[in-house]
């Protein structure tokens, strides 16, 4: 299976040194981690050193208001870490001289405008979606931007921001029975955390991947031997104990944060709902073809041609809004080519290709595009030029981004890149506006304040404006 490369100490096709991949966290809810509810010492201290670094201490700074219309209920995240060329994909420049447009042709959409040829399947599905090809950024570095896109801020020494899927999960809360933020395979690196906010608010990481043989989210279930009356008789004694220590006057805020981590614990170990969305059971052959399941790229290290396990995470990532979470970020491949964009392309592009035309069509078969907003992300896009190593390096000034669903116009390219996908030309798309106009999709007002270290104001995003050209 597909696996993503390491950084690496010299330029070459799969990144450049610094560039990292995921790191594996586990911030709301680690069910095996408390033993089948059975809690220890050092799990009591470790919960109560995070509830006393991250409390409940941010909440509305304005009086109580009624939520904004939500068109978008979810949100599917697909994140390409590392830098996406737009000239490859969304953006390409056939009248370019060659060293700009690179060495890959285009391909219709049925309204006459042009992808990549390594974009097919998008192509025809392109009445369905919107392409921004005018997106602006602020930093062309991997951490600073990779930040800057899940948070709305660049990183500061002062305060650390919480990411949107935080956000969505602090302002919208729980629905049904899942985490309402959820990490696949897990939390990107670079991306931040819950920030100023409570951790309960972090991201459920898989630390599993549905596209590898026998896929199992981890400590997922009652342990071996442990029967349900057992389990439950546990819960029991830790209730009593909870209520003996309240009784000892311990600080409240932890205690309340420790029951919540349970609560969400016995939920995901006892319900079937639960248990059978965190599951591939049930997808037909049908289903894993739509997505793509087989599509492979270049040959690997071995010399043969390996899956790359796409298919399978925006499928889960389907299952999970289909039971009721509410944000779930998805990674993809390592696109920082510094050297030989083109095999780079070559090799990740046909799977992408597949997977992003197979979800958005399985979305509008199921009725669930409408109320489903799936967002394609890079953390900037690469140089107009290509590099004496037949590569492109990192761009922030302008690039692209795919959206469909969740209110969004359908068919649309808004704005434009100029003669070399350089800079805006019309319509500069700040990520700020672009964060803010998905928020209120999702009936969350960005410039609501949120309070920081009990005193702080803060914008959900500062002076994010909602782009009203986006919007159906």
């Amino acid at each position: 299976m597909f696996q993503e490369p390491k950084s690496q100490s010299v330029p070459n096709r799969k990144g450049c040194e610094g560039f990292r991949g995921m790191v594996s966290r586990r911030s709301v809810v680690q069910a095996g981690v408390f033993g089948a509810l059975g809690l220890s010492l050092g799990d009591m201290l470790r919960l109560e050193a995070r509830g006393a670094q991250s409390g409940n201490q941010a909440f509305s700074a304005t009086a109580a208001q009624g939520k904004l219309p939500a068109k978008a209920l979810s949100v599917i995240q697909l994140h390409l870490g590392g830098g996406m060329p737009q000239q490859e994909s969304f953006d390409p420049k056939p009248e370019a001289p060659v060293e700009y447009r690179g060495s890959f042709g285009v391909t219709k959409t049925k309204s006459g405008e042009v992808f990549s040829d390594n974009f097919p399947k998008t192509a025809a599905i392109a009445d369905k979606i919107t392409i921004a090809r005018s997106v602006v950024g602020r930093i062309p570095d991997h951490e600073q931007a990779t930040y800057h896109l899940f948070t709305g801020y660049t990183p500061t020494a002062v305060i650390d921001f919480p990411q949107m899927g935080s956000v969505v999960s602090h302002e919208l809360g729980v629905r049904g029975e899942l985490p309402p933020y959820i990490a696949i395979p897990n939390n990107h690196s670079f991306a931040g955390g819950t920030g100023f906010l409570s951790s309960t608010f972090g991201p459920f990481d898989l630390n599993a991947d549905p596209g590898k043989a026998g896929f199992k989210v981890r400590d997922f279930s009652i342990p071996q031997g442990v029967s349900t009356s057992r389990f439950d008789r546990r819960r029991s004694a830790r209730e009593i104990i909870e209520k003996q220590i309240r009784k000892l006057e311990a600080d409240p805020t932890t205690l309340d944060t420790m029951d919540d981590f349970y609560k969400r614990a016995y939920t995901l170990l006892t319900s079937t709902r639960a248990q059978a969305a965190f599951t591939l059971d049930g997808e037909t052959p049908e289903t894993m073809d739509l997505y793509g399941q087989k599509v492979v790229g270049l040959r690997g290290p071995d010399n043969k041609f390996h899956p790359k396990g796409l298919a399978e995470r925006l499928i889960l990532a389907r299952r999970l809004v289909e039971a009721g979470t509410r944000f779930v970020t998805v990674t993809y491949g390592a696109w920082d080519s510094h050297v030989d964009v083109r095999s780079n392309c070559l090799d990740q592009m046909p799977a992408l290709d597949a997977a992003i035309a197979g979800l958005v069509t399985d979305l509008a078969q199921r009725g669930m595009l409408d109320s489903t907003l799936f967002w394609v992300t890079t953390e900037f896009g690469r140089t107009p030029k290509v590099n004496v190593t037949n590569g492109r390096d990192h761009w922030a000034r302008t690039y692209s981004m795919l959206l469909a669903g969740g209110g969004f116009a359908k068919g649309l390219i808004y704005g434009a890149s100029d003669a070399t996908a350089a800079e805006p030309a019309r319509d500069a798309l700040p990520l700020e506006d672009l964060l803010a106009t998905i928020y209120h999709q999702m009936g969350i007002d960005a410039g609501k304040e949120l309070v920081a270290f009990g005193t702080r104001p803060i914008e959900i995003i500062k002076d994010g404006k909602i782009v009203k050209g986006l919007l159906a």
